[in-house]
């Protein structure tokens, strides 16, 4: 029994992390009540950083409001923009390279966990959460049957033709007793 190895590409890591932010909006209006509030327009990428993913991404956040003692309605909208650092374990042996692939992943899309009013402003808190993977080269070791010829051998027409010539008819013919 013997053993070859196969270097191809795998997943040599994987993580995920909740986090969570907190932001201030500032209204047009004073603010009496909020109505709703909604995050659309996600975006984010990872690059590698020291044994660590970086993780850069932005939302635009909306919120509806009302104002003049519930008396008006309005909706106010911002971009915000986060920064996230994931340390991810990598399996053994594996090395985080330049060659190495990042892919983020939104396993929780971000949602608004609490939203107040304090002195004129919106207070929110959003939760997400993101899932890396890392995918990069690793060997696979596996068992190989050694001298084991799978070609099948091919002849020339004409290379046919002489060996069935050469065929031997009697080969098979029992003698006469």
């Amino acid at each position: 029994m013997a053993f070859k190895e196969i270097v191809t590409k795998a997943v040599i890591g994987k993580a995920k992390k909740t986090s969570s932010n907190d932001f201030t909006m500032q209204t047009e209006e004073v603010p009496t009540t909020i109505l709703g509030c909604w995050v659309i327009n996600h975006t984010f990428s990872g690059t590698k950083g020291d044994n660590k993913v970086n993780i850069t991404g932005s939302y635009d956040v909306n919120v509806w409001y009302s104002y003049d003692t519930d008396s008006k309605t309005a909706v106010s909208s911002k971009k915000y923009s986060y920064n996230d650092t994931m340390v991810v374990p990598l399996k053994e042996d594996a090395k985080l390279t330049n060659s190495s692939e990042i892919i983020v992943r939104c396993l929780k899309q971000p949602t608004v966990a609490n939203v107040t009013i304090e002195n004129g402003l919106v207070k929110l808190n959003i939760e997400k959460e993101l899932g890396v993977e890392i995918v990069g080269d690793t060997k696979v070791k596996i068992n190989v049957e050694e001298d084991e010829d799978d070609y099948v051998e091919v002849y020339d027409e004409g290379e046919q033709d002489e060996a069935i010539e050469e065929i031997n008819e009697e080969y098979l013919e029992t003698p006469e007793e």
